[in-house]
């Protein structure tokens, strides 16, 4: 005989799908606050890891996706593209910025994009920051979110409550430490 199963509850969703078919960003915030968004702070995080290059070299004619030399690059298309959907939800406009995975970094420390900690100022003065930091910064490794979760752990537990976004842009090559044993976690996972 067969036992029966016992239908499976779902629990109701506080999230809603956006779907993408979208003709311009006002359509795209519309469907947000529709979605429920409101007010929000922004944390964003820029991926400065070696494989930013490797990956250009297949995708971005041979260049860095962080090269600044022309008038573009995807990383400030990124950042454009978020400042413009996102910022408007942001209340008082100002976004800690943070870049990681760079030599300057190391693998498991951040770097502000502002001296002493400060966030930027509207989405413009992350662009402008941006173009400053990205040519002075060695690309190193590994790729890993831990130390920008962390962070954004620390600033949202400071806020009292306040809602957060954690943009972390990046070219979606996450490693781990390859002094990892197989079947452990390393310090950054």
């Amino acid at each position: 005989s067969s036992t029966a199963r016992p239908p499976v509850r779902r629990q109701p969703s506080v999230l809603k799908f956006i779907p993408d078919q979208f003709a311009n960003i006002d359509q795209l915030q519309d469907a947000l606050r529709r979605g429920g968004l409101e007010s929000s702070q922004l944390i964003l995080g820029i991926d400065f890891t070696k494989s930013n290059e490797w990956t250009g070299k297949r995708s971005f004619g041979g260049r860095s996706l962080h090269d600044t030399s022309f008038s573009t690059n995807p990383y400030r298309e990124a950042i454009r593209v978020i400042g413009c959907t996102l910022e408007v939800f942001d209340d008082d406009k100002l976004i800690p910025t943070y870049g990681f995975g760079s030599a300057q970094a190391g693998a498991d420390k951040l770097v502000s994009f502002l001296p002493g900690d400060q966030p930027c100022h509207t989405f413009q003065q992350v662009e402008h920051r941006y173009l400053q930091v990205a040519p002075n910064t060695n690309m190193a490794g590994p790729t890993t979110f831990a130390p920008i979760i962390r962070r954004a752990i620390e600033i949202t537990a400071a806020s009292g409550g306040q809602y957060h976004i954690l943009v972390i842009v990046a070219d979606g090559q996450v490693t781990r430490p390859s002094s990892t044993p197989a079947g452990q976690l390393s310090q950054f996972e």
